[in-house]
Formats: structure tokens, C-alpha cells, sequence
């Protein structure tokens, strides 16, 4: 019995070692009202838009505004290819992208039921195919490691809980050498209009990514109000 005793206490001193490295890492405070107050590498995390924006999300305006045809020539999708739409609300991109894979796939990765319920009504409704709806948690993708060639992520990183646990659990599902392409509101143009909580800037965005293990490659700008960042898995 008394040789368990070391184990036990080093256990007790990792698990608390963990635990205060959890706690360090955001900051609670106040900020802009439309965001939480938790704060991460100096950025204040925005207020989740939920299943009530899903008429933003697809508003007839989304294509003349955001030019949502360039952002997916900028993917370069081949047939085959095993594509992860993290946050995708009402399937916008989902349904985009399940007709250009081919014999590939598409996972719809969401943390809301209600989105994923939206997901599978559009799927009957429209006739997708290779299209699959994952509920996910705010703090894991529900996807297998290795598993993706390419995650795409429009605006919607800014607004997770937990940011360093995601972009961990995203490194673990890409492939080795597979892309994740982050779209956001361009931050350092004030023309945006866009609430300052809900836009990032390269700088940012580059930082929290590299925190988590991704290679930065490079911004593709050529979206009206957007960043179109691609970071890798080295």
C-alpha cells in the first residue's frame, strides 16, 4: 500500500498542473457587450449567433457582399477530397461543397441541435448527397484523428468557447499535410461593416493557430471583406 502513495501524489500534482494551465489560459473579464466575457491571448471571445441567424446566413446578398464563389475557387476542391465545414450553422457552404467532392465527402460539423436538425431537413429537402451532419461539443470535433483533407471554418472560430481545445481537436482530425482554411472579417479595415467583436485580424488569427501546432501558409486576399487564411499540418 505505501508504494502507491508517490503515484498517487504525482497524479494529484499533474492533474492540478493541468488544471491551472486550463485556467491561465483565458481570462475573465468584461468587454464589448456582444461578447462573452472570457477573453483569450488578448482577444475577447463574441457571442455565439445561433440557430436565430440562420436568415443572415442565407440571405440572397451573401454572394454580391462576401463574393462566396471566389472563397470556394480559392479551396481548389479536388474530387475525392474528405472536407470538415466546422460551424456550419445552416449548411450554406455544406450543400456548396457536397457537389463539387464527387465520390468524397462532407462532414456539417455543428454544436447546436438545432442547426444539425436544420441540416437534415435541408439535405431531404434538396436531394444532397455526401453530406453528413456531426454534432460536435465546444471543446472536440466528434471526428476521427487523421481522418480530413481540408477543414473549413467561416466566420465562426471567433465566437468558440474554448479555442485552444478546438484548434487542438482540429489538428488532430486533418490529415498529415491537410489545410484549414480560415475565413474572417477583416479587423484592420474599418470599411468592414461588420461589429469589431465579430471580425480578426491576420495577426491574431496566425498567433492563436500556431499556439495549437498549425503552420501558417499564407492569406489569400482577394474576398471584399474577408481574410482567407490557410494554415497547414505539418
Amino acid at each position: 500500500m505505501h508504494t502507491l502513495k508517490p503515484c498517487i501524489l504525482l497524479f494529484a500534482f499533474l492533474s492540478l498542473s493541468i488544471f491551472s494551465l486550463g485556467q491561465d489560459r483565458y481570462k475573465i473579464k468584461t468587454g464589448d457587450p456582444n461578447g462573452i466575457n472570457k477573453w483569450y491571448m488578448g482577444r475577447q471571445i463574441a457571442q455565439v449567433m445561433s440557430h436565430y441567424g440562420i436568415d443572415w446566413l442565407e440571405r440572397k446578398e451573401r454572394e454580391t457582399e462576401e463574393n462566396t464563389s471566389l472563397l470556394l475557387k480559392n479551396l481548389a476542391i479536388k474530387p475525392g477530397m474528405i472536407i470538415a465545414d466546422i460551424g456550419a450553422g445552416s449548411g450554406y457552404y455544406s450543400a456548396l461543397l457536397s457537389k463539387m467532392v464527387g465520390s468524397g465527402k462532407v462532414y456539417a460539423v455543428d454544436v447546436e441541435p438545432e442547426m444539425i436538425a436544420y441540416l437534415n431537413e435541408r439535405i431531404k429537402q434538396e436531394k444532397l448527397s455526401h453530406i453528413v451532419p456531426i454534432l460536435s461539443t465546444e471543446q472536440k470535433l466528434s471526428l476521427s484523428e487523421n481522418s480530413i483533407d481540408m477543414m473549413l471554418l467561416v466566420d465562426v472560430y471567433h465566437e468558440f468557447s474554448y479555442p485552444y481545445e478546438m484548434t487542438v481537436s482540429m489538428l488532430a482530425a486533418l490529415k498529415p499535410g491537410g489545410k484549414l482554411v480560415l475565413v474572417e472579417f477583416r479587423s484592420e479595415d474599418p470599411t468592414v461593416p461588420i461589429k469589431t467583436i465579430h471580425k480578426m485580424s491576420e495577426v491574431q488569427a496566425i498567433k492563436e493557430f500556431k499556439a495549437a501546432g498549425f503552420a501558417f501558409d499564407k492569406n489569400i486576399n482577394n474576398l471584399p471583406w474577408q481574410h482567407c487564411m490557410v494554415f497547414t499540418k505539418q
